[in-house]
């Protein structure tokens, strides 16, 4: 590819300094390839999460859980027929690269759009899980300590088979908030620094196996924090609440 790409492109020399020189590239075209990702119809949720924003840093004590940011849920009905179409193969079947078809602690494992598949530097998979009953971290207790273990041992095993990619250079975790409510977990390159992976908001999965461990109800009752932007409804009803 790299030979390829030298040889077929047109160089121009805009500056050159001693050891330093900046050039302008032009790949051929069958190399100069634009990834894109369309939603349509798009809602304004849709829109608002593509456009730059303001963010503010937001303390949820288990007790805000079910008394802001939970009724917030229920309220907005997000959608997530997009991922039951997945898990019943109505949509997106052929990227499914490996599933534990068991409802209590199986899971589909497909790659996520932002990875073009391509090469493994910027490797991105994403675990979703049969069961429809847990919406997100907060809702996790001991008694899912084997689907998580499932989801850990068999989608690491799956990658290293499949892409050749170890356990030692993935990082795996969840979000918290996620950007839907149906359970899944993030399996990426380690020195891929992808969306959403700083401490703010990216739990990494052994982390949360160990805290479920010593306490089977440990993310029922602490306090998590995590960013939101300037216009979510959510931090909209933290403000009304009086806790940012």
């Amino acid at each position: 590819m790299l030979s390829e790409m030298f040889n077929g492109s047109k160089l121009k020399l805009e500056m050159k300094n001693d050891i330093y020189s900046t050039y302008q590239l032009r790949p051929p075209v069958h190399l100069n390839e634009i990834k894109t990702t369309v939603v349509c119809p798009a809602t304004e949720k849709h829109i608002k999460k593509y456009l730059r924003q303001e963010s503010f840093l937001v303390k949820e004590t288990g007790e805000d859980y079910h008394s802001i940011t939970l009724p917030y849920i229920q309220n907005q009905s997000f959608s997530v027929q997009w991922v039951y179409n997945i898990l019943e193969k109505k949509a997106e079947a052929d990227r499914i690269v490996y599933e534990d078809p068991d409802r209590d602690v199986g899971f589909v494992l497909l790659p996520d759009f932002k990875w073009d598949q391509k090469q493994l530097d910027d490797l991105y998979l994403i675990a979703i899980v049969h069961r429809r009953d847990i919406k997100s971290l907060r809702d996790l207790t001991s008694q899912h300590l084997p689907l998580l273990r499932n989801i850990a041992n068999k989608g690491e095993a799956t990658i290293l088979k499949r892409y050749g990619v170890p356990a030692s250079k993935l990082r795996v975790y969840l979000h918290y908030q996620p950007s839907y409510y149906h359970l899944h977990v993030h399996f990426t390159a380690l020195s891929y620094e992808a969306p959403g992976c700083g401490v703010e908001r990216a739990h990494l999965l052994s982390d949360v196996v160990q805290n479920l461990q010593a306490d089977p109800q440990y993310y029922s009752k602490r306090s998590l924090s995590f960013p939101l932007r300037a216009d979510d409804g959510l931090l909209i009803k933290f403000r009304e609440a009086g806790r940012l």
